[in-house]
């Protein structure tokens, strides 16, 4: 007996979310379908029209937003940051240099900083404890 294998489906904000995408501002046939993985390969391989547009000028969801600021999720959320914005929001928030995305930007560079000392203080550790103890079985 051969079982059928029905294809991968998500929801359109799963879907959304992996193209990097804010999902109102997408077509409302995407919006409102499921998704098959096959059509979101084909969509990161060979984006349509919408996606490249939606990719370059926005509206972009807030963990673009934050990547595109350097700046956490939180972070912008401190700095009443809570909507999408345009790419050109965006730009005119890097131009104008608020308080907040100072204090944000040295937040992060410092939480990075923090991230890069634990994991060579790790790898130091392991190796110490490799060498002392020979190699695992």
């Amino acid at each position: 007996m051969k079982s059928h294998q029905s294809p991968q489906t998500m929801k359109p904000a799963t879907a959304a979310k992996k193209l990097g995408v804010y999902l109102p501002a997408t077509p409302a046939e995407f919006q409102e379908g499921v998704v098959s993985r096959a059509e979101l390969n084909t969509l990161q391989a060979d984006p349509p029209q919408w996606l490249l547009e939606l990719r370059r000028d926005g509206p972009h969801p807030r963990p673009v937003v934050a990547a595109k600021l350097g700046v956490s999720i939180a972070g912008l959320a401190r700095g009443g940051v809570t909507e999408a914005l345009t790419t050109e929001q965006i730009e005119a928030l890097k131009q104008n240099r608020p308080e907040w995305l100072e204090k944000e930007r040295a937040t992060q560079a410092e939480v990075r900083k923090e991230a890069a000392r634990i994991k060579k203080r790790d790898t130091e550790r392991a190796e110490a404890a490799e060498q002392s103890h020979g190699p695992r079985p």
